[in-house]
């Protein structure tokens, strides 16, 4: 963008030249960061003993290396105090695998932050920063937020390929446990939900030697599990198994910031039920939204497929942007039927003549995108993963 380099910043009067450093680092954020939750360029200027200091921190090294060419140009002097993470605090250790059946996610590095995402047993993380015994984590969803160090692994490149190198399994029953010995009266390891990923040691007659990325051993049952290729490979990914899907969580209470079978918000469920498909999506009701393909323009919920994602809550008006605040899945089925999480995960209808008539969502409907057969970069079809692979 031409436009970020034509502002003249005069080296004499320091409030103007932050000032216009605050402009170019404004539009930069845009260009390269417009969504916090996915991408940090959060840069300050200040004037501190007759030195420009620039500090912040940043996950985007192109955006800064912009912003930095920026200040060269002008022949500004300045101290560069700005953190491009991950950086040394994070040492070479900047990835990691979920080492727990569920890892809470949390805005701040503290577990009385509110709870932001979640992640599973296995699922792979970079790791951004480091604070006390918390660590800045970036999701395969690139959802970025704080963990307690408790819930992870953390590994070396190296490490993560050699671990990525192993032969895996992946837990497909909405919940259940990892024994120490090869039955089911023996003292658990751990507990385990769908999803949750771990290497493969060996087969025996009923269950699984499974190893943990922190190199503990386990026995899953085999009816309770598969290996993952074999999965993916067979995973039909179709409207039918999405309903499927879906209606094995009727009943799991609504959990702000939960992605599991154990609880979920109404983004959560969606998420979960497409990583049950095979498909990893965005995280939130309000980047579902932009993803996929656009349904039912005229909102007349017509030429909805099962499958499609529905979306809830203010339009736009009197200047103000269009709300996303609520997701469900649609099923149809004669009856308006979708599916969703609200106070539990539940069956409600846009059929007012339906006994689980929604009339509330029904009247705050804003429309509907389609993933199932779209190409989208926002979703990531873990099959194609498969083909990539030497």
């Amino acid at each position: 963008m031409l436009f970020l380099f034509v502002l003249f910043i005069s080296c004499n009067d320091t409030s103007n030249t932050i000032s216009d450093l605050e402009k170019i680092h404004a539009d930069l954020k845009q260009q390269f960061a417009p969504d916090k939750r996915v991408e940090l360029f959060d840069i300050k200027f200040e004037n501190l003993n007759n030195t420009l200091v620039v500090s912040g921190e940043t996950t985007t090294k192109k955006a800064f290396d912009i912003l930095l060419d920026s200040l060269k140009r002008r022949k500004i002097t300045f101290k560069n105090e700005v953190r491009v993470l991950p950086d040394s605090v994070v040492g070479n250790k900047n990835y990691a695998l979920g080492n727990n059946s569920v890892i809470n996610i949390r805005s701040r590095p503290a577990h009385s932050a509110e709870l932001g995402t979640q992640g599973l047993l296995g699922m792979e993380l970079k790791v951004l920063d480091k604070k006390g015994s918390w660590y800045r984590v970036q999701t395969p969803d690139k959802y970025i937020s704080w963990v307690d160090g408790g819930g992870i692994e953390r590994m070396t490149a190296q490490e993560l390929q050699n671990w990525n190198k192993k032969d895996k399994l992946i837990y497909t029953e909405n919940f259940g446990f990892v024994y120490e010995q090869k039955n089911t009266t023996s003292m658990r390891v751990s507990d385990i939900s769908f999803g949750g990923i771990l290497a493969l040691q060996k087969e025996h007659d009923s269950f699984y030697e499974v190893e943990y990325p922190d190199g503990r051993i386990g026995f899953v049952k085999k009816s309770e599990a598969v290996l993952y290729n074999s999965w993916l490979k067979k995973n039909p990914a179709n409207a039918e198994f999405i309903e499927e899907a879906a209606k094995t969580m009727l009943g799991v209470p609504y959990l702000w910031g939960g992605t599991s079978p154990k609880g979920n918000d109404c983004s959560g469920f969606t998420k979960t039920v497409y990583l049950m498909n095979g498909f990893v999506i965005p995280r939130d009701a309000s980047q579902q939204v932009t993803a996929g393909k656009i349904v039912d323009e005229n909102l007349k919920f017509e030429g909805l497929e099962k499958g499609d994602l529905m979306f809830f809550g203010t339009p736009a008006k009197d200047g103000k942007k269009q709300r996303v605040t609520h997701v469900g899945i649609w099923l149809g089925n004669g009856k308006g039927e979708f599916i969703h999480s609200a106070s539990n995960v539940h069956l409600s209808s846009v059929n007012e003549n339906e006994k689980h008539y929604d009339k509330f969502n029904t009247n705050r409907y804003l429309g509907s995108r389609r993933y199932l057969g779209v190409k989208d970069d926002r979703i990531i079809n873990l099959k194609e993963s498969l083909e990539i692979k030497p």
